[in-house]
């Protein structure tokens, strides 16, 4: 079972606030990881009951209804609930995904709500993505070309070019398989992650961009690329069904090739 991270200086206190769903005919236990770094005082867990026959059918329906009628505190982040911003990642029973996506009625017994792993805390299930969001930037994630575009035309690519794209694009930055990844837990300051190494092999599988070498250049390291150990928590976590290791994989290979 994955772990979050606390607070420095911090441990979770025992008991919490437990809100009642009265008159419930059919209950739902949530235990929601709860911090406020403006009170000072170490995180805890409160229980909210929720009256499944009066909620939609998605963890994220059960979140707005504890903060709409319980809890008007409590804090997540959402947008689109459709799967697509990641938003409203966050790890439910132990296992990393998106809240919108998740159904109540597939997490047996209670169910326990925590931030993602390893990432700092801003408030209760609201992780701190300032690091994840300056690596993602240092691959500089767009079209690198050298040539001049033709004029008035786009960068063309064949069918069988942009289908290598497919299972790269789709990724939504959601931050599940990085922080489902022991290697991340324990590397994070200096390996990318497999989040962000999909997104890197997206622009190297890109027939269109011209910059294969310098990219791998700067992905040519021991820890930003290297500390992948192929543990596959990345693949099992994905939102989307994507497959980092794989990317990480071929980047490795052209890495290699190069060498040869």
């Amino acid at each position: 079972m994955a772990e979050f991270r606390l607070p420095k200086n911090s441990r979770v206190q025992k008991g919490g606030t437990v809100h009642k769903a009265e008159g419930a005919t059919n209950v739902k236990k949530f235990k929601v990881y709860r911090y406020d770094p403006d009170k000072g005082a170490n995180p805890r867990f409160d229980t909210f009951e929720i009256d499944t026959e009066k909620c939609g059918p998605m963890v994220l329906d059960a979140l707005i209804k504890m903060k709409s009628e319980q809890d008007a505190s409590l804090t997540f982040r959402r947008s689109c609930r459709e799967g697509i911003c990641g938003s409203c990642s966050m790890n439910m029973n132990g296992k990393n995904g998106l809240a919108c996506t998740t159904a109540i009625e597939d997490l047996k017994g209670d169910i326990t709500i925590t931030p993602l792993p390893h990432m700092e805390v801003i408030k209760d299930l609201v992780p701190d993505f300032t690091h994840f969001y300056a690596q993602y930037a240092s691959i500089e994630p767009w079209l690198k070309t050298k040539t001049t575009t033709p004029s008035g035309k786009e960068r063309l690519q064949s069918p069988a070019e942009r289908e290598k794209l497919d299972g790269l694009y789709e990724c939504i930055l959601c931050a599940c398989c990085s922080t489902s990844c022991p290697s991340y837990w324990w590397n994070s300051d200096k390996f990318l992650g497999p989040a962000i190494l999909l997104q890197a092999y997206r622009w190297l599988a890109d027939s269109r961009d011209e910059m294969t070498g310098e990219r791998l250049d700067e992905l040519e390291d021991p820890f930003r690329l290297y500390r992948c150990h192929t543990i596959m928590n990345c693949a099992n976590a994905c939102p989307k069904g994507l497959n980092p290791a794989r990317a990480i994989a071929e980047i490795k290979k052209l890495e290699a090739e190069r060498q040869v």
